[in-house]
């Protein structure tokens, strides 16, 4: 008899996982996904033009909170928790749940869940979403390119529209992301690397992405999410981890951002120059008990602003990014940096204005407080950010996205945008753990 399977997800690792060791199994069948994290994911399917021969009509996706009804409705047997960024207790707390349901409750690991790629591979991941992934996997870009390589970055999936258009997605230009439909939430991680003059794949089937990736690459970058593990595999690899220290202790209390750091071979401790020296040595020693071996980078994080005039002695709306708001947890980020730094007269609360989903987000995670997360999930979330910012009685609107909101959004007051980069501090450097890479 077939194991009757359900699998715990966000839109992401849980379709890998299905892809990676159940798509084609015979000794399993999965009755159901369920989904948390994204909006709007559940209700739809998994299309069985992705799921393959074994699931011709697909495979259902429903809310987490009915996983208990679907264990008994289906006889269940087992259960397998697939995504990312949340603490060690909820992870557990899932498991008593599921255990106490009848179930057995499981974590796939690293050997079961990996696509081997033929090319040099260098993995960019984190203990937390938020810790500044992105500015480092564009740092080892820049690198690899100045090194006169071919590089082709492979972000983690983002499949928040038609999985079957979305199946293999290859970014160059900026038009490509209106090709694709792209939500607030893709463009973020997609347009930098457009905007640096390089490619970046994602989608739903990361073997069919990573083969047509290395049809045009000397070297596979892949770009995590979250806090999530790799799902590449080579036998020439650097594993690359970014920790956080104004949230020091998450890197060894969230699944699976301790695995990351125990896997890691380089670890970038990031954003020194605005963390607690407290923090950043908490940071350090952890990094020295989990994984003694590893290469420590240091990295700041500094911001800028385009119209620090708009700014100084300004009551300011900040808009940070979405994600590393809502599950990352992040009580403050860029925009509150930038705003100290370039001399905001007050921070406006955009709570009491808020209309919709992004009031509902706020009533979802109340720790976000006054800052504006930037969730754009959808055409009428985007609409409903635009509309919350325009309501919000303020003199300027302080925009700390990794892409200017300003393109997409009509703003109807002045409106700055922060940008930063990573910046490392002393040696090791990236260029310095790549000299001899490929």
């Amino acid at each position: 008899m077939k194991k009757k399977v359900i699998i715990m997800g966000a839109a992401g690792r849980d379709f890998h996982n299905f892809n990676c060791y159940y798509r084609n199994n015979d000794n399993y069948v999965v009755v159901a996904f369920t989904a948390t994290q994204i909006p709007d994911i559940d209700g739809r399917k998994y299309p069985a033009e992705l799921a393959g021969e074994l699931y011709p009509e697909g495979i259902p996706i429903f809310a987490e909170n009915e996983i208990v009804n679907l264990i008994k409705e289906h006889n269940v047997e087992e259960v397998v928790f697939a995504y990312s960024d949340v603490p060690h207790e909820r992870v557990m707390n899932n498991a008593s749940l599921v255990n106490a349901a009848g179930a057995d409750f499981k974590l796939i690991g690293m050997n079961n869940s990996t696509v081997k790629t033929t090319k040099p591979l260098i993995t960019i991941c984190a203990t937390r979403t938020g810790c500044g992934k992105s500015q480092t996997t564009r740092a080892v870009v820049k690198v690899l390119k100045e090194k006169g390589l071919k590089v082709a970055s492979i972000r983690h999936p983002m499949p928040y529209g038609d999985l079957i258009k979305q199946k293999v997605q290859r970014f160059a230009e900026l038009e490509d992301l209106v090709k694709h439909e792209c939500t607030i939430e893709e463009m973020e991680e997609y347009e930098p690397h457009i905007m640096m003059g390089s490619i970046i794949y994602s989608g739903v089937d990361y073997e069919a992405i990573v083969r047509e990736a290395e049809k045009e690459a000397d070297v596979i970058v892949w770009d995590g999410g979250n806090n999530d593990t790799p799902f590449y595999v080579s036998d020439n690899m650097i594993n690359i981890v970014v920790v956080d220290p104004h949230r020091p202790d998450h890197e060894r209390s969230y699944y699976p951002g301790e695995t990351n750091l125990i896997n890691a071979d380089v670890v970038v401790i990031n954003k020194i120059d605005s963390a607690d020296p407290e923090g950043i040595q908490i940071v350090r020693d952890n990094i020295r008990e989990l994984n003694p071996e590893a290469v420590v980078i240091d990295g700041a994080s500094p911001v800028s602003i385009d119209k620090p005039e708009i700014v100084k002695g300004a009551e300011v709306l900040i808009v940070e990014d979405g994600p590393t708001l809502t599950h990352g947890e992040m009580k403050y980020g860029a925009g509150i940096v930038a705003a100290e730094k370039y001399g905001a007269a007050d921070l406006v609360d955009p709570r009491p204005y808020a209309v919709g989903s992004i009031a509902e987000t706020f009533e979802k995670y109340p720790e976000i407080g006054i800052l504006l997360p930037a969730m754009g999930y959808g055409e009428q979330q985007i609409k409903d950010l635009e509309t919350t910012i325009n309501k919000t009685e303020c003199d300027a609107v302080v925009i700390a996205t990794p892409i200017d909101l300003r393109r997409i959004l009509k703003i109807n007051k002045p409106a700055a945008q922060v940008t930063y980069e990573l910046q490392e501090i002393g040696h090791p450097t990236i260029a310095d753990v790549l000299k001899d890479f490929c």
